[in-house]
């Protein structure tokens, strides 16, 4: 499933074409994703404009003049692919509808947002602006790992009592939003902590170490649009390329680049947790 970066990256690709565009038609598909699509969904959305594309967590928000904001989630395979001609920015032509193609958007630029989805895994639903931190896809939602309130006093007070294991925890939503299998273990890595040491038991100055660490891993996944596993793609069709520099995740036999020790693989929760056991403690 995408993670932050790759959510990110999606979201700043289809912001040129629909930041301040007008919703022309809205062609639904299908009656549902993951759930049901909200009721007259189309007829919501028709005639108004994005005032403002942004991010929370793993969901891509457009706010619309109506009030109401487009909540969209891309789930395990989703796709958000641009196509059409606006300003001589996207492709010149709508290619033909694909068999997954479940909703597009007509934009009065020009161009054409188009959600594709082969496992159905994604959602979209409609929430009042205003009061959307009360929606119940967003509500409960930790703080974001790239802003201001993502600091080392609050993580260290998060996990003081948090008898988990660390990478259960910072997969916690509630705890911090966006973070995923991947970079988890990737900033684990950089931090020379355990996938398996009790959250409870790491050392405040080993914890306010993570802050930091989650803050670049992110930023560097970002800059290198995210990482291509799988089904992801960015809106352009191109490839991530923050997987060439993975330390640890799905790296299991290979050299440690840190100390040289043998890169494991083990199961936490269902989940694969890469490390190196000699320098990861």
């Amino acid at each position: 499933m995408p993670e932050l970066p790759e959510v990110e990256t999606v979201r700043a690709g289809i912001e040129p074409a629909m930041a301040g565009a007008t919703i022309l038609h809205a062609d639904i598909r299908r009656p549902d994703l993951r759930w049901p699509f909200p009721d007259q969904m189309a007829k919501r959305i028709e005639g108004a404009q994005v005032t403002t594309l942004r991010r929370r967590s793993k969901y891509i928000l457009a706010d619309l003049s109506t009030g109401e904001t487009l909540i969209i989630h891309l789930g395990m395979s989703g796709r958000i692919l641009i196509s059409g001609e606006s300003q001589g920015k996207f492709h010149h032509s709508h290619p033909a509808p694909a068999k997954h193609d479940h909703v597009v958007f007509d934009l009065d630029n020009g161009a054409r947002i188009t959600f594709n989805d082969p496992r159905r895994f994604g959602a979209m639903d409609l929430g009042e602006t205003a009061v959307l931190e009360d929606h119940w896809l967003i509500k409960g939602i930790g703080p974001e790992p790239l802003g201001n309130t993502f600091n080392e006093d609050y993580l260290i007070e998060r996990l003081r009592h948090r008898n988990s294991p660390i990478k259960s925890a910072l997969l916690d939503q509630k705890l911090v939003a966006g973070l995923g299998n991947i970079y988890v273990c990737e900033v684990l890595h950089r931090t020379g902590i355990s996938p398996k040491r009790k959250a409870s038991r790491i050392s405040a100055k080993r914890v306010a170490s993570l802050v930091p660490a989650i803050r670049d891993v992110l930023s560097e996944a970002i800059a290198a649009g995210g990482s291509s596993l799988r089904d992801y793609r960015q809106s352009d069709g191109k490839l991530g390329y923050f997987q060439h520099t993975f330390r640890v995740y799905d790296r299991e036999g290979a050299a440690c680049a840190t100390c040289g020790g043998q890169i494991v693989r083990i199961v936490q929760s269902g989940r694969s947790s890469f490390y190196c056991p000699t320098c990861q403690r």
